[in-house]
């Protein structure tokens, strides 16, 4: 089989279910503290927990992947969280679906990042568009259908089915990439940097936890500081330390590369403010305009149909001619006026319509940044150090998704979702307004940012036009 193929199929459900995990799980999180008899604060450890395991096997798993195989890694990984999924669905107490979720945390560090070092090693860099184009799939799918699954799931079943629901895709990939996915192996992995995992993993760790309960606990609060501060220390002395050992486990040298360095810049950016309105429109639907998680799941969707639209349209003709620089920030700009138009049409009685509209326009713009910084990341990256480039390039990915929903939950926090009208509490409506306004801002400064370091010279070995199939130009004369 062909490769190409195997390895794309293994990754996209692996992908999806990751994404979509995340998603899903956050709608189960009201019934889950009230199945367990306990608050939704205490429940949202199930969250953090999860996030948490997830920083902190990212940074070993470029080695592992390297040391252990490819495949190996992969299917190891698409297990772990398989198992660790069934395991989060039998759970008699919310101490033990906390465990089963840290579990799974390790499964999901170690599966995007070790999938997406197979797939930029099986596809020569004149087809990496193309991939880029496959990946925007699962991308775009999961976060719009996991709030729809999710309300179904939970209103009509149980929330343990929003875990069970992993375990088909999970095993399916399990069995395809164990029959058609061949393996592969760094000659040279080097060996285990003890000192680059432990400081990577618990700066990441800690920081990834001090910025999800910060908008809830308070920036000031005592753990809140204490993590972040430890985080932030902890990852210098990580850069400190690894600049220094002959082979890192995290490279940072890799950011000599101005192409990869300036696509990392961009994509915390990126996420920081397209994740943040993912997380922040529902909870405009749900608790400004009184909408079901179901309705709320529905009246987000548009964002997918957007995003599998824009993305065909960027992978197949724009990338090849007008390149990633001018795309990324072109795309950018648009997310920029979409989310500005946001704060227009998130009045307490606007028609919903608008914004469903605005949602599908999010999709439309979004790939035309993501599809071409795919594309083009690791145009410069050789193979063998394919495998730690895809570790920081994951982990600032995860950075900046978990920064986006932290700076958004604080501006809501700071104006204030509710105020007091006629005696009673209602929706502040403005609060949303701010924050839509705020991830507009962040958009432009990603749009700046991608005009003064991306340059398409960097990426000119992905700026290839797709071939027609051997037969269609004979076929097109025939019929001329």
């Amino acid at each position: 089989m062909d490769q190409r193929f195997a390895v794309s199929a293994v990754y996209v459900g692996a992908l999806f279910l990751s994404i979509l995990d995340v998603t899903i799980v956050n709608v189960a999180i009201p019934t889950i503290g009230r199945d367990f008899h306990t608050s939704a604060a205490s429940v949202d450890v199930v969250v953090i927990g999860f996030l948490v395991s997830l920083a902190v096997f990212i940074p070993a798993s470029g080695w592992i992947g390297d040391r252990f195989g490819g495949k190996r890694t992969l299917l190891a990984a698409v297990a772990i969280f398989t198992v660790a999924s069934a395991m989060c669905g039998v759970a008699t107490s919310l101490g033990e679906l906390v465990v089963f979720r840290i579990i799974q945390g390790v499964g999901g560090g170690m599966l995007t990042p070790v999938g997406m070092a197979m797939l930029y090693r099986t596809f020569p860099p004149a087809e990496r568009i193309r991939l880029a184009g496959i990946l925007m799939v699962p991308t775009a799918l999961a976060p719009a259908l996991g709030p729809v699954l999710g309300g179904l799931l939970v209103t009509d079943l149980s929330w343990r089915w929003v875990f069970f629901v992993n375990l088909p895709i999970g095993v399916a990939a399990v069995i395809f990439g164990a029959l058609f996915v061949a393996e592969q192996r760094e000659q040279k992995p080097g060996r285990f940097d003890l000192w680059g995992f432990v400081l990577a993993g618990a700066g990441l760790g800690a920081l990834m936890y001090g910025v999800s309960e910060g908008p809830s606990r308070g920036w000031g609060s005592t753990p809140v500081l204490t993590t972040v501060v430890a985080g932030v220390l902890l990852l210098a002395v990580m850069v400190r330390v690894e600049m220094f050992v002959a082979q890192p486990m995290v490279n940072l040298r890799l950011f000599r590369d101005r192409l990869f360095r300036a696509s990392n810049v961009v994509v915390v950016i990126t996420m920081t403010g397209f994740f943040g309105v993912l997380y922040l429109v529902p909870l405009y639907y749900q608790d400004a305009r009184g909408l079901s998680a179901l309705n709320s799941g529905l009246s987000t969707f548009p964002e997918a149909i957007g995003v599998l639209i824009g993305a065909q349209l960027v992978s197949r003709y724009l990338y090849p001619t007008v390149g990633p620089r001018r795309l990324m920030a072109a795309g950018l700009l648009g997310v920029t006026a979409v989310t500005a138009g946001m704060a227009a049409a998130s009045g307490p009685h606007s028609d919903l319509w608008y914004l469903r509209v605005l949602m599908f326009a999010l999709g439309f713009f979004i790939p035309y940044v993501m599809v071409s910084m795919q594309a083009a990341a690791f145009a410069t990256i050789s193979s063998e150090s394919t495998g730690r480039a895809s570790t920081l390039f994951n982990a600032n990915r995860q950075l900046g998704g978990a920064v986006g929903v932290a700076l958004l939950s604080s501006v809501l926090a700071a104006i204030g979702p509710t105020r007091r009208a006629g005696g009673h509490l209602v929706a502040h409506v403005a609060a949303y307004q701010g924050a839509f306004l705020v991830a507009a801002a962040v958009a432009l400064v990603g749009s700046v940012t991608t005009l003064a370091m991306v340059r398409d010279a960097d990426a000119a070995s992905t700026m290839v036009r797709r071939r027609k199939p051997a037969g269609a130009s004979q076929r097109a004369e025939v019929a001329a």
